[in-house]
């Protein structure tokens, strides 16, 4: 199987169980649209093709900063977690009327998430361990074309799961979106208590 196809069906593979990012993303969806679900969804696979670029070229030094300082960056993340979890129970609800204010936050949503996904450095464990066992030379084009595969699969889960939830954004009423705004909430918030509680235990 070719380099690339092995990428895309990794990074389809490490996108797809449901954790903080999705919930993000799922909200932006039925909140703000599918662009703006999908701008959140290519943070991630970003952040999934600079931890993936890190394993594939070898780059032992970044690694041992990244495990040696793994409690800090984990802290940072559930902090994180916990603020947007504060954040997301207090966001206003976005209509179709205000596209221009949704435009001036594709950056930021797209910021939002590769932070939110770099703070799970111990993600380079596994690709270091998976690359290995794909026994694919670091100096080899077949490293990057992995990567680039990683980053193409990681977008199409995204972009799958964006059309999907996408499609019932119009049944959404205000309340029901206020709901959805306290559950999402209520779901960072515990995804950031656990993984505290994960770090220090």
């Amino acid at each position: 199987m070719a380099p690339i196809l092995k990428g895309i069906i990794l990074g389809f593979s490490i996108a797809a169980p449901v954790g903080p990012i999705g919930v993000l993303c799922i909200r932006k969806t039925l909140d703000q649209g599918r662009i703006m679900g999908f701008a959140a969804g290519l943070g991630a696979a970003t952040a999934d093709a600079v931890y993936g670029s890190v394993a594939a070229l070898g780059l032992s030094l970044v690694m041992q900063f990244l495990i040696k300082q793994s409690i800090w960056i984990n802290v940072l993340g559930a902090v994180f977690l916990l603020y947007l979890a504060y954040k997301t129970f207090r966001a206003p609800i976005r209509h179709d009327h205000a596209p221009d204010i949704a435009r001036l936050n594709y950056m930021k949503t797209f910021g939002t998430t590769l932070l939110l996904t770099l703070t799970n450095p111990l993600t380079i464990v596994s690709f270091v361990g998976i690359f290995a066992g794909m026994n694919i030379a670091s100096e080899s084009d077949q490293s990057l074309f992995l990567v680039l595969g990683v980053f193409v699969g990681s977008a199409i889960w995204w972009l799958f799961l964006i059309s999907i939830v996408g499609s019932f954004r119009q049944m959404m009423s205000t309340r029901i979106m206020k709901w959805i705004n306290s559950l999402s909430a209520f779901i960072l918030l515990g995804f950031g208590m656990y993984s505290l509680y994960k770090t220090f235990m």
